[in-house]
């Protein structure tokens, strides 16, 4: 297990190298990139906050996700690596520059919301904490816990890795099956693409409920713990 860990995390590392050389980085402006993203409002919502679409089409949350994060996305759509028959039309009015402007507008917009990242022990009663923070390491299944990559309570890790924690559920879903059926296949050395063809229906509505409601129900438990310091 220790071993299997170790070449996960060698590939993460390898898979940064990779991506970082894929997008030649240009200097954005957050003011060019608000005009340009006039006919991005109609999804992604005047405060880039998205929406959660229950059996329809869900948008992602773009506010305070890495400018680089963004940028290469648009890119791959672009160039395919990447199928959105929505956001095609979209990426490819932009040129290099807007999309460098673009993503700055959406990265400062507003903050990701900041979790706890001190270790806590995972609760092994909590099917979907334990998936999210230890994996599921069954002989037939084999999947790395999703903070190896994503980083404590989903807040992400540099620009491969994006936050999950406070995205929308829907979208999780959808991308996690988008990487499952090859539609999706811009991650670093497809670790994504492998990960999800090993989970199973009810694993993927599970942590995507998990991250989704994972900032409320932190908030809530910090409220209880002051509450009772207070008594």
């Amino acid at each position: 297990m220790t071993t299997m860990r170790i070449a996960s995390g060698l590939g993460l590392l390898l898979g940064l190298g990779l991506a970082a050389g894929q997008v030649q980085a240009l200097e954005g402006d957050a003011e060019r990139g608000q005009q340009a993203a006039g006919a991005c409002v109609a999804c992604h919502q005047a405060d880039g906050m998205g929406m959660n679409n229950p059996g329809g089409q869900s948008w992602p949350r773009l506010a305070g996700l890495p400018a680089a994060y963004i940028a290469k996305q648009l890119h791959d759509i672009k160039e395919g690596r990447r199928e959105s028959a929505t956001m095609m039309p979209f990426a490819n009015m932009l040129d290099d520059q807007q999309i460098a402007d673009v993503a700055v507008y959406y990265a400062e917009m507003e903050s990701w919301p900041a979790l706890p990242t001190a270790y806590r022990a995972a609760d092994p009663q909590d099917a979907a904490e334990w998936l999210a923070e230890r994996g599921d390491w069954a002989q037939d299944t084999m999947v790395p816990a999703c903070s190896q990559c994503h980083g404590p309570n989903g807040q992400g890790v540099g620009a491969t890795f994006p936050p999950l924690a406070g995205q929308h559920p829907g979208y999780i879903v959808s991308q996690l099956e988008a990487w499952r059926d090859g539609t999706r296949h811009n991650d670093p050395n497809q670790l994504m693409a492998g990960i999800a063809k090993r989970l199973d229906e009810a694993q993927i509505a599970m942590i995507a409920d998990y991250y989704a409601t994972l900032p409320a129900r932190i908030a809530e438990q910090e409220a209880g713990a002051q509450e009772e310091d207070g008594q």
